[in-house]
């Protein structure tokens, strides 16, 4: 038994000998492990600290950097650093900013690239505005560049810049307007010219011809048939002869009818046609002409009506609503196209007095056609930020205006119950009473 017990004794006493050899191994690859775990913690913490110590470029600084540079008159490099920092954190400084250095190396085009995605960032910066009428006028496009002036005086009226830069904008665009107008009434006179010339023309050569043929000149025969580049001649003097009434012509042609003879009295008859020819056949042009301007002008408002883009910012609705402004049927086109939903989204800060009338007024124009749309975009003015301070402050020659729309139209007797109820609680939205 006791050799048994010392022997399991002994067992017990190896078992537990290895049992403390293990555990004494473990503690000590623990312990390794940790040891390696921290020398790498502070490898790691040398490595980012050496890293931190290191200058890294920020768009912040790049941008200021390409500040310096413009200052130095170093346009390329500026612009060097403008591009890093759109590339690490685009804002719309900064495509403002490389903007203008272009414009000093007279890359227009790719000044007015860059002051359109800075307005795509930011469409109430006004430079970025400013700038591109800079680069719109160098490119030639006057009207855009007025357009650009104009949106940053709305923004800020008092900047003197702007004014001036507005005021030269629209000098230009108004002379090149002069200049087309000009141009194109010339070449329409032009046109007019000939074609009348050449149906008087024909008319004379025609009965030049057939008298020649009666009283059997061979002269005359011979410039009817074998020369005539000289009949437009014989036509003027035979239109002098009639519009200065000349006496002596007028004296041999009735000598010649006394003497019988066949001639005077033909060409007499003739010249007496070519003049009421003349007479009647301009008010006939000017009618066609009239009638083809105004078929071009209906051809060209329905072109405009299906090229409409729907605007995403308030200066690309307002461009649009300016080319369209005295024509209520295109403007309303261009409400329809939009989504009344979106116009807090499109405004901002950016709706105008004038402009929130001039939407009413047209959307009014369309209300018993589509009451649900005008219910719609009346509802949705409210939403734009502002608005309360802009309807507080509508003059009141604006407001006597307003309140004869929802007279008038919103509230009449045709407007359906349904619409007249929702109508009726956006009257007090509007401070109408």
């Amino acid at each position: 038994m006791l050799g048994s017990s010392s022997q399991s004794g002994r067992s017990v006493g190896v078992e537990n000998g290895s049992r403390g050899d293990t555990i004494s191994f473990d503690h000590a690859k623990k312990s390794a492990a940790q040891y390696d775990f921290s020398r790498n913690n502070d490898l790691l913490s040398r490595v980012t600290s050496s890293f931190a110590s290191e200058d890294v470029p920020d768009a912040a600084s790049e941008k200021d950097l390409g500040n310096e540079f413009f200052k130095q008159k170093k346009f390329k490099e500026a612009i060097d650093c403008y591009s890093r920092s759109i590339a690490l954190s685009p804002t719309a400084v900064a495509y403002a900013n490389r903007a203008m250095a272009r414009i000093k190396l007279r890359r227009f085009q790719e000044a007015e690239d860059d002051c359109t995605e800075a307005l795509n960032l930011d469409d109430r910066y006004i430079k970025a505005y400013s700038r591109r009428a800079t680069a719109r006028k160098e490119l030639g496009k006057n009207k855009e560049s007025m357009e650009d002036a104009e949106f940053a005086l709305r923004l800020e009226p008092n900047n003197q810049e702007v004014k001036k830069q507005y005021a030269d904008a629209k000098s230009l665009y108004e002379k090149e307007i002069v200049h087309k107008t000009s141009k194109a009434l010339r070449n329409t006179v032009q046109k007019l010219g000939k074609s009348e010339t050449k149906v008087n023309g024909s008319s004379s050569i025609q009965s030049v011809s057939h008298d020649t043929q009666k009283s059997g000149s061979a002269e005359v025969h011979h410039r009817t048939k074998g020369n005539e580049c000289q009949i437009p001649a014989i036509e003027s003097v035979l239109m002098e002869e009639i519009d200065n009434k000349d006496t002596k012509s007028g004296s041999r042609t009735q000598g010649q009818a006394g003497n019988g003879s066949k001639e005077g009295y033909s060409a007499s008859n003739s010249l007496e046609q070519v003049k009421r020819n003349h007479r009647t056949r301009k008010p006939e042009m000017k009618a066609s002409v009239q009638q083809l301007a105004s078929q071009a002008a209906s051809r060209a408002m329905a072109d405009a009506a299906k090229n409409i883009t729907p605007p995403t910012t308030a200066y690309q609705f307002e461009v649009s609503w300016r080319g369209f402004a005295g024509d209520c049927a295109l403007q309303a086109c261009l409400l329809k196209a939009m989504s009344p939903h979106e116009l807090p989204k499109i405004f901002k800060n950016a709706l105008s007095s004038t402009l929130l009338i001039e939407i009413i007024k047209c959307v009014a124009s369309f209300f018993a056609e589509d009451v649900d749309l005008v219910v719609s975009y009346m509802d949705n003015l409210t939403k734009v930020p502002r608005f309360d301070v802009i309807v507080m402050c509508l003059p009141s020659a604006a407001k006597d205006d307003l309140r004869k729309i929802w007279n008038e139209v919103f509230c009449s007797e045709a407007t359906p119950m349904e619409y007249a109820e929702i109508l009726g609680s956006l009257r007090s939205k509007f401070y109408l009473g």
